[in-house]
């Protein structure tokens, strides 16, 4: 079939960048389609053929910011002629799901989530003041969405939450399929880690992954180790890097591109890995198991769909300092037990997320 994938945007690196790779060694003459296309930042990518929108060329500042190009992104998905391909997937959190196919092209999304900023989730993205300016703007892309995710003649969620967010939003179903884990892959950089400089050396930190957002809630984990005095280690980059850095105490280390031989490391001496937000499915917490690692989880995530309480991770209830500071105390407490027991359940709990699953439920989801 001729195949064509499209993401919202190829510029950085993150838990879905990892899903991308296997759909293109599923299909390995499908075009790739995007807004904006950077591969500086995006090394995973240089071997795809990226076709971009209107988007790319615009200054530098403009396309890489979400902001400026807010009112824009709907045009250029729409902008997109599927003519002559036989399977479209659109792999999206906003605006790729509403590219525009004719009735003999099939149109299956992958979907994250949807629209976090348009649906429940606003005030991590809008400061309140400003709310009430931009309301009328959420709204026209609400109504947007919701039409927008009529389009795909199947939806696919990356887990259950999702699939309840479909369902509510979207009024659709959306049967689940996890994200892949390659593990022959996490294997060999395993086997080939032998680097040990690492910016704390006392083993004896915590560590958060992921992207420097409001929604990640990271502004919660330095509230608590600022107080606990305890080593974090917090990996990654994003538009509250500046931020964040100032908010944060000298027990606290930023470190950002790094290669994932490297995160192997930094995952293995860990005491734990901490995810204080709302996760869709949570990447991390995956290769954190893969290396026996506990995790400390908010409950009300994806993630609960992807540890075993009391044996590679704990949950807390609420997102407040005082919900992980007492996490963070009972972990303490069942530390080496928790600790034993992730190193024998981890990699079993990771076998369920293997790549051969998802290729084999992705191919036979798109033949039904």
């Amino acid at each position: 079939m001729k195949t064509a994938v499209v993401y919202d945007w190829i510029d950085k690196s993150g838990g879905v960048e990892r899903v991308l790779p296997v759909f293109a060694e599923m299909f390995p003459d499908a075009d790739f389609y995007t807004s904006y296309y950077n591969p500086d930042t995006t090394p995973w990518a240089k071997h795809l053929k990226i076709k971009t929108s209107f988007i790319q060329k615009f200054p530098p500042g403009a396309r890489a910011s979400r902001i400026i190009s807010l009112p824009f992104y709907k045009y250029a998905f729409e902008s997109f002629d599927f003519t002559g391909y036989d399977l479209v997937i659109s792999v999206t959190s906003s605006f790729a799901k509403g590219v525009l196919t004719k009735p003999e092209t099939k149109h299956v999304c992958y979907l994250l989530t949807p629209t976090r900023y348009v649906w429940g989730q606003t005030a991590d993205y809008v400061n309140p003041w400003l709310r009430f300016l931009v309301q009328p703007t959420i709204t026209k892309l609400r109504k947007w969405d919701f039409i927008a995710a009529q389009r795909p003649n199947k939806l696919i969620a990356i887990s259950e939450l999702v699939a309840r967010r479909a369902a509510t939003y979207y009024r659709r179903d959306a049967p689940v399929i996890y994200p892949p884990f390659d593990l022959s892959r996490w294997d060999t950089l395993r086997t080939d880690n032998a680097d040990r400089d690492l910016p704390i050396h006392d083993v004896g930190y915590y560590l958060f992954v992921g992207r420097l957002e409001p929604y990640k809630r990271i502004d919660l984990l330095i509230n608590v180790f600022n107080k606990l005095h305890y080593p974090l280690i917090i990996v990654g980059s994003g538009s509250q890097e500046f931020l964040l850095k100032r908010q944060a105490h000298e027990n606290i280390v930023f470190i950002s591109n790094i290669s994932d031989q490297k995160l192997v490391e930094y995952y293995e001496k860990a005491r734990a890995l901490i995810m204080p937000q709302e996760e869709e499915f949570g990447y991390t917490a995956i290769e954190a198991q893969y290396v026996g690692t506990p995790v400390i989880s908010y409950r009300q995530s994806g993630v609960a769909e992807t540890i075993i309480e009391g044996k590679t991770g704990i949950f807390f209830e609420n997102q407040t300092p005082a919900d992980l500071y007492n996490a963070i105390a009972r972990f303490e407490k069942i530390e080496y037990n928790i600790k034993s027991l992730s190193r024998k359940s981890g990699l079993e709990q990771v076998k369920r997320f293997e790549k051969q699953k998802f290729i084999k439920a992705f191919h036979n989801a798109i033949d039904t």
